[in-house]
């Protein structure tokens, strides 16, 4: 059984180590959540219509493009661990920000396909660096709340769909066909503000005495049954939740969805999501990450089977809406799980690992739904699988539990 870490809170009568304020923690957890994961990687979809009609690229290689993205993103998610360990999170969060920006400003003005190519890169590599530190830091800073703060700064995704969605769309339509430069150039920007409110704002947790090496750190990690666990869990839900999201937008169309109801239906579930994260943060650090995870994963799973069992509008009504009120709170619990058994100098390096299942379930999951639909002509079997791996995803969230002590 796995020993858990020694995260006690930080005393509150030592001014070297006074905590700065959960608020000013939170919202600079969801100022950097917003960037470097909906801007730099789930806003693409956004722009890529009018961005590949003004380049004239092809499918496949607009396609390309999305994965080098995800490629940048899973090769330095370890690395990025073991940066933010040796030389503090604060530090790998602000290359993450400058990587981003960097990638940005390319996009905004370079039309080569391989600038493109890197660009696109740079943003993969900046979501490496910023977000999992930033989720190791917000934790170490406050280990008695870690679901609480970490749970704040995944509202942030759900805040950047809803600006992201309203945004650009409006500038598609006020700028004309190079409208999606001015999207990049204003996600700059706000990469580079964001830099400045964490170089000038945030702090390091105390730094531990003992060193944080990629061998012995990552043998500590994968020796950890808890953290083993976890990773599985988090894989099944990056498979199930990028399926989702490509796909059941276009279920609800073929089944006679109207449009205009079912993108209210996207933003309705990005809405949720905004309150959800706090809400299951909290919820997870009263009954305990391990139970907080298990509830979310069977709503989940309630969510994507409804649709298999009666495809109509009322029923992606509920979809939406379960999946807008558990999604943020299968993301928090994953998180704040996956260092509660670590020591707090290897807890970059733990988010870093269960992070790596989760982009390699965001890599297979497409392709294997895509055949399942070309095979079927049909999403029912494909939503099938995906409630099947939830109900898998769920008896590993309880089995979780035992390796955690009280």
């Amino acid at each position: 059984m796995s020993t858990p870490a020694t995260d006690t809170p930080i005393p509150p009568g030592s001014t070297a180590l006074r905590r700065p304020p959960i608020a000013l923690l939170s919202g600079l957890g969801i100022l950097c959540t917003l960037v470097t994961v909906v801007f730099a990687r789930l806003a693409y979809g956004l722009v890529l219509p009018t961005m590949r009609a003004d380049l004239g690229l092809s499918y496949a290689e607009a396609a390309n493009l999305g994965t080098v993205t995800a490629m940048g993103y899973l090769t330095l998610l370890l690395y990025a661990g073991v940066f933010a360990g040796r030389f503090g999170g604060k530090r790998a969060i602000m290359t993450g920000l400058a990587l981003a920006a960097t990638g940005f400003l390319m996009l905004s003005v370079v039309s080569a396909y391989a600038w493109l190519l890197l660009a696109m890169v740079l943003l993969g590599f900046g979501t490496a660096f910023a977000f999992t530190p930033l989720i190791s830091l917000l934790g170490s800073w406050y280990p008695d709340r870690r679901g609480t703060v970490i749970g704040f700064a995944n509202s942030g995704v759900g805040l950047g769909i809803l600006i992201s969605g309203a945004l650009v769309p409006a500038l598609t339509d006020a700028a004309g066909p190079a409208a999606w430069r001015l999207v990049w150039g204003i996600f700059c920007i706000s990469a580079v503000i964001t830099l400045v409110l964490v170089t000038t704002l945030l702090r390091d947790p105390p730094r531990h005495s003992e060193a944080v090496s990629m061998r012995h750190g990552l043998a500590s990690i994968y020796r950890n049954p808890h953290v083993v666990v976890i990773g599985a869990v988090y894989g099944i839900v990056g498979t199930t939740y990028i399926v989702q999201t490509l796909f059941m937008y276009s279920f609800a169309l073929e089944s006679q969805v109207n449009p205009i109801t079912a993108g209210r239906l996207v933003a309705i579930m990005g809405l949720i999501s905004v309150f959800a994260g706090p809400a299951w943060g909290r919820a997870a650090d009263r009954i305990g990450h391990a139970n907080a995870l298990l509830i979310c994963m069977l709503i989940s799973f309630v969510a994507t089977l409804l649709p298999v069992l009666r495809a109509e509008t009322a029923v992606f009504v509920l979809h939406y809406i379960l999946m807008g009120a558990s999604i943020s709170g299968l993301f928090t619990s994953i998180l704040a799980a996956s260092t509660s058994t670590v020591k707090p100098q290897h807890a970059a390096m733990a988010v870093s690992f269960v992070t790596v299942f989760f982009a390699l379930g965001q890599l297979l999951g497409p392709a294997a739904a895509g055949l399942l639909i070309d095979w079927q002509q049909d999403f029912r079997l494909t939503f099938g699988v995906s409630s099947a791996l939830l109900i898998i995803g769920a008896i590993l969230g309880r089995y979780s539990r035992k390796f955690v002590t009280s």
